[in-house]
């Protein structure tokens, strides 16, 4: 929220469908689970009413969408997109950095047990809340995530190349703090009159 607009993360969004006990969110769990993209007619459909809220009237950023070109195109009858923000990152701190995050159960704060460990191991820090374990976050599903990513996503790349500009932060450790990305990518819109 440092820009003043939500962060839609249509991950986020689509875990918590996941976990109602519908017939849309045992689909979508089925997906997760086995570590695939959720159909594009999902995605867009839940996106396309989270975009409609009011808090999304100002801006917002895209977290996990588009994934696809067609998703894309969708995307792009319902709003413009003023840039990409790419993250180059090789798959070893990818997979380092998902297999040991953790999630608190109540408040939903983020951990790493290696590099931001709550204060109490398994206790969050904020709430008191449990943490857990993602179940896409074992290693052979980040593995498998990231080779349906090149497969399917890295063709925006291409579709946006042209046509918006691109703010990149290229991570080749695992060391490097989420804050410093932030500021970096900060420094680069601001650059394109975006921050």
């Amino acid at each position: 929220m440092k820009l003043g607009i939500p962060a839609v993360a249509t991950g986020d969004i689509l875990r918590e469908i996941a976990k109602a006990e519908t017939r849309l969110g045992e689909k979508v769990s089925q997906y997760m689970r086995n570590g695939e993209l959720v159909p594009d007619e999902i995605v867009i459909e839940v996106l396309e009413e989270r975009l409609a809220r009011d808090d999304c009237k100002k801006g917002f950023i895209l977290d996990g969408y588009p994934r696809t070109v067609d998703q894309a195109k969708a995307l792009s009858r319902l709003v413009g997109v003023d840039a990409i923000i790419h993250l180059r990152v090789p798959e070893w701190v990818i997979v380092e950095r998902l297999s040991n995050r953790r999630i608190c159960r109540n408040c939903g704060e983020v951990y790493n047990i290696r590099f931001l460990k709550p204060r109490k191991e398994g206790i969050c820090d904020k709430c008191g809340g449990a943490l857990f374990q993602r179940t896409d976050d074992a290693p052979s599903v980040i593995k498998e995530r990231l080779r349906v990513y090149e497969r399917q996503t890295e063709p925006l790349l291409k579709h946006y190349k042209d046509r918006v500009p691109f703010v990149e932060f290229e991570c080749k450790s695992v060391d490097i703090p989420p804050e410093t990305a932030v500021a970096e990518i900060l420094r680069k819109l601001l650059k394109l009159n975006l921050a």
